[in-house]
């Protein structure tokens, strides 16, 4: 018991994205900070915080009970950069923060969907604020899974198939997780940004047909079938996507200070991106959104002219993207394990050889972490969310002994048999031409290859890395 939960706090150890403040409260955004009173000001800081994005909430309790107020600092998980850029004589700063919601926190193929009580996987907030000639401007955006139940479980495939689970659940769930958006943003305009053939399509048609019953004036959804109409390289045709929600970003406006401090006008809605990830193609549909309404806010306070727009501005346009870019960077590395895809496009404006070979190189990397290093990584966040309880007791009947397979199989070594495999058949087919010797070889390592493919898939418990079952510290 001592060695499997010390194994998972090396793996918390290597938790990343995490953020404190001593003075500040980060939980919140800079709209809701300006609504609170002075009353809620006064309380410790950790009192203050969100609880959604109060990362550190379960190791903080024997404190709170304890009283030791004194010794509580909230921490957030997510990711913080900030640039800053001269236009003509005024100087502009822009901060970028991303605050990730610990209702269903987790890794890329081990937390999918939304839980019963509407948490979504993978939410997160992002906040874009801005400060030039004494203004202050903040936009917000979320990010999450589908809301309702589906899962994809690791099975050594690619692409595992999506399931949904429990159907007839799927418009309650939803409709739970949407009241608590408008609850905490006012109005939301849902972009979908699935595919509409395959698994993804399916989701896609459940996702539609559950959020019907609740499209209103302040609940809106937009289909946008990102690999479709954009493919791997033509990211500019997001503008179509633009053109069908710039009524809803102009109406729901952003957040502004003016020189003294006072509140000029406020974001009455929010936009929620999602594709299956919520990590690649939601990033660059974000990037595209924010510097929209940057540019909307720069000519409203007169840094920019009526029709600027950052790309006139070199040095800006670039540390701009690089801005947006090591944002998704950070939010795909915490759930993925690996850097966004399609990070080229944020990064440098246009997709390019090298970012298309970085994709690959990122996509065999999510595919071994999703199957072999996960799981253990996702008993590590369930330990310090207090979601992860184990009981020993003396009446408990001692583990069957493994098998000689279960003893010494592992994960790499599954890995390592069928790269080793995988390698050998290709070099014996390139002699296969020459020599009817070598196309015999390459026949048996191919036969290898797919017994130990078959084996493992059968066998995915012994050798896929599954996180251990527990039970939840809380209702």
């Amino acid at each position: 018991m001592e060695s499997e939960i010390s194994e998972l706090l090396d793996a918390a150890e290597k938790t990343m994205g995490l953020y404190f403040s001593y003075d500040i409260n980060l939980t919140l955004n800079s709209q809701r900070l300006y609504d609170v009173d002075d009353e809620f000001k006064s309380r410790p800081l950790w009192r203050q915080a969100e609880p959604r994005f109060l990362w550190n909430s379960y190791l903080l309790e024997p404190l709170i009970e304890n009283k030791l107020d004194q010794y509580l600092l909230p921490v957030i998980q997510g990711s913080f950069q900030n640039i800053q850029a001269e236009v003509g004589s005024e100087k502009v700063n822009v901060t970028l923060i991303a605050r990730r919601c610990t209702g269903r926190i987790g890794t890329r193929m081990w937390r999918r969907g939304a839980d019963a009580e509407g948490y979504a996987a993978n939410f997160v907030e992002s906040e874009q604020i801005m400060q030039s000639k004494g203004y202050t401007a903040s936009y917000v955006q979320v990010r999450g899974s589908m809301p309702f139940l589906w899962e994809q479980i690791v099975d050594l495939t690619y692409k595992p198939s999506f399931d949904v689970v429990r159907q007839e659940e799927a418009p309650s769930v939803l409709e739970r997780h949407f009241k608590d958006l408008q609850k905490k943003y006012g109005a939301v305009l849902a972009v979908d940004l699935v595919n509409t053939q395959g698994g993804e399509g399916r989701l896609h048609e459940r996702y539609a047909k559950s959020i019907e019953p609740i499209l209103s004036e302040d609940v809106r959804y937009v289909h946008f079938d990102f690999h479709r109409i954009c493919g791997h390289v033509h990211f500019e045709r997001l503008s179509q996507l633009y053109e069908q929600i710039e009524d809803y970003l102009k109406k729901h406006k952003y957040f502004l200070l003016n020189e003294k401090g006072e509140k000029i006008q406020e974001q009455l809605g929010v936009v929620r991106n999602n594709c299956i990830d919520c990590l690649d193609r939601t990033n660059v549909t974000q990037s595209m959104i924010a510097r929209r309404i940057l540019e909307s806010q720069l000519q409203q306070i007169e840094v920019f002219g009526v029709n600027d727009t950052i790309t006139k501005y070199p040095a800006f346009d670039a540390s701009y993207k690089v801005l947006w870019a090591n944002h998704g960077d950070a939010i795909s590395i915490q759930y993925s394990g690996t850097p966004a895809l399609k990070g080229d496009f944020v990064r440098y404006g246009k997709r390019s050889a090298q970012g298309i070979l970085n994709d690959l190189q990122y996509s065999l990397a999510r595919y071994y972490l999703n199957n072999f290093a996960d799981g253990t990584k996702q008993d590590a966040m369930d330990l310090l969310q207090g979601r992860y309880i184990t009981s020993v007791s003396r009446d408990m009947a001692p583990p069957t002994k493994a098998g000689f397979v279960e003893s010494y199989a592992s994960a790499r070594l599954a890995f390592a048999l069928v790269s080793g495999a995988f390698m050998f058949m290709m070099m014996s087919l390139r002699h296969a031409r020459h020599d009817a010797r070598h196309l015999l070889l390459s026949l048996l390592w191919a036969g290898l290859c797919i017994g130990i493919t078959h084996f493992v898939r059968s066998n995915g418990r012994v050798f896929t890395n599954r996180p251990r079952a527990h039970k939840s510290s809380r209702p």
